[in-house]
């Protein structure tokens, strides 16, 4: 099977680039997902797997992919993990992500997945879209489960050396992401802090809580909260510095294998113990499907004029489906339209 260099887009299709190249398990896992979103949408819009042209079309055809709504554009080489921001996109203008990424800039696709570099893909997209008229930073929003489901944290690791209004910033297209995508109306949001008055904080926090009372009727700002009410679901977005929330990020994805390795180790004291344990192995794996960053597969880079979404490097071909259809739904939902009118009518 040979699939077309070019699909006909001329139904109006929402068109979606996936770096095919750009994960630990590229580009099988990332074929996968694609051909499998692809057939349970039944080609609801087109995917355009941008890499080593040989290597997709190998995996395409192991899948049989015939009839579905993708095509492959060759780039032969790839930006690794360790490669930096800077020399990926200087001496590699010919990688996947570059190249895939043009494509978005030239209106040739409407959104762009990766699974790649962080760092690249951010520095990628900024560089070449652009920021969305009245942004200072774009910001990477990551998912954490709560008591009452999924709170949206921002930064998670685009801006590490945040000024005030990069955080007040941050809230605005949080807050208008978790509405839209996450289906939360007149989202909380919390300005993450040491204590909960308003006199806390190191100077940068203290000037972006100023700015969020003082602008109160563009987010719901609920105030200072801490990293014990994040769990409890008391916001429904979180704002902080990309240093910290990396961090905060980095532990969250740890906590899972902990909590596996501990439950193994008491089921490995006794017969009774074990039992036990294999009498709790459902509901245990519910439970722990909300940790699980499959469920709904990448992070949004907000801020960015166009639409990107960041996936895990050891993203799986779930992960990689669920991404492609966060695209979509950014997409559809005119998220960075609500952004950029919220933060022109808070300038007037």
């Amino acid at each position: 099977m040979q699939p077309p260099n070019v699909v006909d887009h001329s139904s109006e299709k929402i068109r979606i680039v996936v770096d095919a190249m750009g994960g630990d398990f590229a580009p099988a896992n990332e074929v996968r997902g694609t051909v499998e979103v692809l057939r349970r949408t039944n080609n609801r819009f087109d995917v355009i797997l941008v890499g080593d042209k040989p290597a997709i079309e190998k995996e395409l055809t192991l899948l049989d992919a015939s009839g579905l709504s993708l095509s492959v554009v060759h780039a032969p080489s790839v930006v690794t993990m360790h490669d930096s921001p800077v020399v990926a996109l200087k001496q590699k203008p010919d990688s996947s992500l570059m190249v895939g990424m043009t494509l978005h800039k030239e209106k040739k696709a409407d959104a762009f997945v990766s699974a790649g570099n962080t760092g690249a893909v951010t520095a990628a997209s900024t560089l070449l879209l652009g920021r969305i008229p009245g942004v200072s930073r774009p910001t990477i929003g990551t998912l954490f489960p709560s008591a009452i489901g999924y709170v949206l944290i921002a930064d998670a690791g685009a801006v590490t050396d945040s000024k005030p209004h990069f955080l007040y910033e941050f809230g605005v297209m949080a807050s208008i992401f978790s509405e839209y995508i996450l289906g939360k109306k007149n989202p909380r949001v919390g300005l993450l802090n040491v204590g909960e008055e308003e006199s806390k904080g190191d100077e940068r926090t203290k000037e972006a809580y100023k700015l969020f009372t003082q602008r109160q009727g563009v987010v719901n700002f609920i105030g200072n909260i801490e990293g014990r009410d994040i769990l409890k679901g008391k916001a429904d977005v979180v704002v902080c510095d990309g240093f910290l929330g990396n961090v905060l990020l980095k532990f969250g994805e740890s906590v899972p294998s902990f909590l596996k390795t501990k439950f193994k180790e008491y089921a490995d004291r006794g017969v009774f113990q074990k039992l036990l344990m294999a009498l709790l192995r459902n509901p245990l794996r519910k439970i722990f499907k909300d940790f699980d960053y499959q469920e709904y597969g990448g992070v949004p880079l907000l801020g960015v004029n166009g639409v990107t979404i960041i996936g895990h490097g050891r993203s799986t071909p779930k992960a990689i489906a669920n991404m492609i259809l966060r695209a979509e739904e950014m997409v559809q939902k005119k998220i960075n339209t609500h952004i950029e009118q919220t933060l022109r009518e808070q300038q007037h």
